[in-house]
């Protein structure tokens, strides 16, 4: 019963926001727990490679695919539980990330509104500690549900041991390969949005905020967000062809002061945010001052018209993407001596 939905030569171009790669050799379709278990065990009993696809919004797949089992997370389930002053919010890990945003915002909850419109799933979003505009995840995360590969047994995590980083965690990092993401739980209080720090967002909420409430506030906040990222590509839309991609593809290197110094010292003024043990260097200022502008095409690929970091699809393959990626981050490495670090994971 829990394997019905395996199928076999499954197209992933369709399944990701890139539209490229190859099929997979089997997928499995993972309304449950238990299909999940499933799908690990007879992977395991086959020998396959697995992989986990989610919302296909932060994947490569490769032009040859994928030589094993893919597990599509689609475990659903929305709800909402008052705990003293706190409201509890669990999805399934297969719930739209953007629709969990947009219904804690209907309710008054704070401390999601500046990740509205990010794509993908509710079970990647610890993965890479997603974050905007001065927001993380990690900050209101309380605990994830997780299946352990190697005893087919769930246990949940509490937030504070997710080793949560600059979009990073355990799940990325050291357990990749262990746990699998189940679902999430949210810790949110009913609140008007906190002050923004980022001038970009402050700039597009400079008009009056509505007074008839923090639920109001908090919407105006969204649509700031959404209209700023729109702007960008950076809303899934079939008929914005910029926004075919995967996103930032590259993370925003924090330096170490004295290297900031030196860098600054070398190349003049460079645009910086402070950051946990360091600076933060935009990645986009560093691309395109190493030679490759918005609007950039090589073979099937390019640079989005709208967006520094985003690689677009232009009717080309997996591999001319990944080639223009490598050419990107051998140029900054050269002119500025910085390794760019890319953000999508690579399938196949």
């Amino acid at each position: 019963m829990s394997l019905a939905g395996l199928r076999t030569g499954v197209p992933l171009a369709p399944l990701t926001t890139l539209g490229l790669g190859g099929p997979a050799r089997h997928l499995l379709l993972c309304p449950s727990v238990e299909s999940v278990a499933a799908g690990v065990r007879l992977a395991g009993e086959r020998d396959w490679p697995l992989a986990v696809l989610g919302g296909g919004s932060n994947v490569v797949v490769a032009d040859e695919g994928f030589p094993g089992l893919v597990l599509k997370m689609e475990i659903g389930g929305l709800a909402f539980r008052r705990k003293g002053r706190w409201t509890l919010v669990t999805a399934g890990a297969g719930e739209s990330w953007d629709g969990l945003v947009a219904a804690c915002i209907e309710r008054g909850l704070r401390g999601l509104e500046c990740l509205s419109g990010i794509p993908g799933t509710a079970g990647a979003a610890p993965i890479q500690n997603i974050g905007a505009y001065g927001q993380e995840v990690a900050q209101t995360l309380l605990c994830v549900t997780c299946l352990d590969r190697s005893t087919l047994k769930t246990v949940e995590i509490p937030g504070s041991e997710c080793g949560f980083g600059y979009r990073t965690s355990r799940f990325k990092a050291a357990d990749r390969d262990r746990l699998i993401v189940l679902g999430v739980t949210l810790r949110l209080s009913e609140g008007a949005p906190d002050e923004s720090r980022y001038p970009e967002l402050t700039e597009a909420l400079a008009k009056p905020i509505p007074l008839a409430g923090h639920r109001s506030a908090l919407q105006a906040v969204r649509d700031a967000v959404l209209s700023l990222r729109r702007s960008k590509a950076m809303v899934i839309d079939p008929a914005e062809p910029e926004s075919r991609c995967a996103g930032s593809f590259f993370l925003n290197p924090v330096l170490a002061e004295g290297d900031f110094d030196r860098l600054q010292a070398e190349h003049g003024p460079i645009p910086s945010f402070p950051a946990p043990g360091g600076v933060k260097v935009p990645a986009a200022w560093l691309v395109e001052h190493a030679g490759f502008p918005k609007g950039y095409s090589r073979g099937g690929a390019g640079i989005s018209t709208k967006h520094a970091l985003a690689l677009v699809n232009r009717g080309g393959s997996a591999a001319d993407l990944l080639a223009l990626a490598s050419a990107i981050q051998e140029a900054v490495r050269l002119r500025f001596g910085i390794g760019l670090e890319r953000e999508p994971v690579v399938i196949g």
